[in-house]
């Protein structure tokens, strides 16, 4: 067995040809038929003991080739990666046979190789960060929905149904006059302007009258079901009921009964200290999420195909084992989103790309930064994994190889060193008026500065104060 050649064929993929000899060939063609032989019935032939030249003028001398490739192909490319020092990123592929026979085997093979990575810098990063402010108003929306929750539907009686009320109806569509498909409900409650029905039907709720039946005039949206697509149709609708919320009295009682403070005041300050904790943290994520994407764009890589569609596959996978967890299929989920399966996968490889990058971007400055995994790191990760599925630290070692764990260690250590280093990007500020105007009499300064032919204009009077006009004033009235 040997290497050939071994020649770049496009950024970061090399095509390697391997070669094995007729005796290599041949112990390996005969070492697949003594593992295959006992499953082979031969006429005149107890089962398992015709000898292999006899299958072989059944079946063909290539009967066993394939089976005695897929014994070699390990140990084949290990050794051309050895002598090549190929640091291979995916498992080999476009496997081609030149010659396969009794003479030896010529092959060819694609490998994608680490790429090299080019950084800029990514020492003081910078990057915009809002501020984690929480207003009145956030705190009064808060304590709405907080009302909201504990509020009662009630029967409205003496008025017209309005926006957002329940209204209780019974109801049976008509295109041309003939009632269609999964058009008809009785007693269903519709909160009109929650936008659940075809556009235009909740609007011709409004104003009707308990007890009244109407018609409801609409068009289906053109991306609607097929058969109804676009179509004109009448609703024959009957109200029975109009239904309220009533939200409770915003006073110290309704602060006793749905939390553990006593006033309004200390529940409006618990509030705006938890909205102000989540806002950090909003804050601090998305300011990480912009130093990444610069970082990402700092870094220069030619990344072979094959990386970003090993990872773009294992994205979609890992995606559709959550759906699964929740009952859906992906199909399902891709018809219920309005997006269709290649834009799904469009969006899939194009995040695969920039976590590739990524990846590349944070080995590249573990390297430069000579970043260390310890054992003492390895423990603490271990520990917070099995913590994470409540099991004990010894149980969850043999399930995570520790390269695997280093490597995602070191990319930790990395990222956090970028993080550590960003800068908070300051933005142009609006300038108080006061320096405005200070400005712009500077600049009015100036200009009569340069117009010193004409006169100086008289000192302007000043102006009376507000008490003198207001008398002047009322002398007037």
């Amino acid at each position: 067995m040997s290497l050939k050649s071994s020649k770049e064929v496009e950024a970061n993929v090399y095509e390697l040809e391997i070669e094995i000899s007729a005796e290599d060939f041949m112990a390996a063609n005969k070492r697949a038929y003594n593992k295959n032989k006992k499953r082979i019935n031969i006429p005149g032939f107890r089962k398992g003991k015709a000898p292999l030249s006899i299958i072989e003028r059944m079946y063909g001398e290539d009967f066993f080739y394939e089976d005695a490739m897929e014994e070699l192909f390990p140990s084949l490319i290990a050794q051309a990666y050895e002598e090549t020092k190929i640091d291979a990123v995916a498992n080999p592929y476009d496997y081609t046979v030149k010659e396969m026979g009794k003479d030896g085997v010529l092959f060819t093979v694609k490998v994608a190789v680490k790429p090299e990575v080019e950084m800029g810098d990514y020492k003081g990063i910078k990057a915009p960060k809002a501020k984690a402010t929480v207003s009145k108003k956030e705190v009064d929306e808060e304590i709405e929905r907080l009302r909201e929750r504990n509020s009662r539907t009630i029967t409205v009686e003496g008025r017209p149904a309005q926006d957002g009320d329940t209204a209780v109806i019974d109801f049976e569509g008509f295109i041309d006059d003939v009632a269609f498909e999964g058009g008809k409900g009785e007693n269903h409650n519709l909160i009109l302007g929650s936008g659940s029905f075809i556009p235009g039907f909740e609007e011709q709720i409004i104003g009707k009258n308990t007890g009244d039946e109407f018609d409801v005039n609409v068009s289906f949206p053109e991306e609607y079901t097929p058969e109804l697509a676009g179509k004109a149709a009448v609703f024959k609708v009957k109200l029975h009921e109009i239904k309220e919320k009533e939200l409770p009295e915003l006073d110290d009682e309704f602060v006793k009964d749905v939390s553990e403070y006593d006033t309004l005041a200390e529940l409006k300050k618990s509030i705006k200290e938890d909205l102000s904790e989540g806002k950090a943290e909003s804050v601090e994520k998305e300011f990480e999420q912009a130093v990444i994407e610069k970082l990402i764009d700092l870094t220069k890589v030619e990344i072979p195909h094959v990386m970003i569609e090993k990872r773009a596959q294992e994205n979609i996978a890992d995606y559709e084992k959550q759906l699964k967890s929740s009952g859906f299929e992906l199909d399902m989920y891709l018809q219920m989103t309005g997006m269709d399966r290649p834009a799904f996968e469009a969006r899939m490889y194009e995040d695969a790309h920039k976590q590739v990058k990524m990846t590349l971007a944070l080995e590249k400055i573990a390297e430069l930064e000579d970043i260390q995994v310890s054992e003492e790191d390895l423990e603490a990760e271990y520990k917070k994994i099995a913590e994470a599925y409540s099991m004990e630290a010894e149980a969850v070692k043999p399930l995570i190889p520790v390269d695997a764990l280093k490597e995602d260690i070191l990319n930790q250590k990395a990222l956090q060193l970028v993080l550590d280093q960003a800068l908070v990007e300051e933005t142009q500020k609006a300038k108080p008026k006061a320096e405005k105007a200070k400005k712009e009499d500077k600049k009015e300064g100036k200009a009569a500065e340069k117009k010193e032919s004409k006169p100086k204009a008289k000192p302007k009077a000043k102006a009376k104060p507000a008490a003198d006009k207001a008398k002047k004033e009322d002398k007037k009235d």
